[in-house]
């Protein structure tokens, strides 16, 4: 249920809708914005491995070995780059929109770069990076209200990281990794987004 290709649209919800004061985007443009980042951070790379597991590129859509996660992450890294690329591009856009990218992006790379070795947990950076970017608006915008969506991600960062320990599909220190990982990249990035 909280596949971590889903992280960049709840983080881009949290920006566009939840804090409007985040981004100069007008609220006509911020639907569309938030469905072409859904589109290219979630739903094509979903697609795209899905078809992989198909045509039997991978064994399971669980990757549950290191090499498994090689070209899926791959793969989504470069989603997401030229995803950053395009927002890059766009000079009309709020510049927020590809800062926030490219940290969302620096993190997958570190991710993947990190999954040629080593099972650190895909889940626990994406929600580290979500637990970040909340306290950081917390933090930068007085007008958030802060407590309920923190709440969440504390709740949702145990569930999803004991329901990793459960299934077996990481030892507790991948799952630690991914937390900290996400979290100081997203911290770090998303501070330096509203310096």
């Amino acid at each position: 249920m909280f596949q971590p290709l889903l992280i960049p649209a709840l983080v881009f919800a949290l920006l566009l809708f939840v804090v409007p004061e985040a981004t100069s985007i007008p609220e006509a443009f911020k639907t569309r914005i938030f469905l072409l980042i859904t589109l290219s951070t979630l739903f094509i790379p979903l697609v795209t491995i899905v078809g992989l597991r198909l045509s039997g590129t991978i064994k399971s859509l669980h990757m549950p070995e290191v090499k498994d996660r090689k070209l899926p992450f791959v793969i989504a890294t470069l989603y997401f780059m030229v995803t950053t690329w395009f927002l890059h591009q766009r000079p009309e856009f709020d510049p927020v929109l590809w800062q926030g990218m490219m940290v969302i992006s620096i993190s997958v790379v570190l991710l993947t770069a990190v999954s040629f070795f080593w099972k650190m947990s895909a889940h626990m950076t994406g929600l580290g990076g979500l637990l970040a970017v909340v306290l950081v608006l917390g933090r930068k915008f007085p007008t958030f209200e802060v407590l309920y969506p923190l709440l969440g991600a504390l709740i949702l960062c145990g569930i999803v990281a004991a329901a990793r320990l459960f299934l077996q599909a990481h030892r507790p220190s991948e799952v630690y990794a991914g937390l900290v990982a996400g979290f100081v990249i997203c911290w770090f990035g998303f501070n330096w987004i509203w310096v």
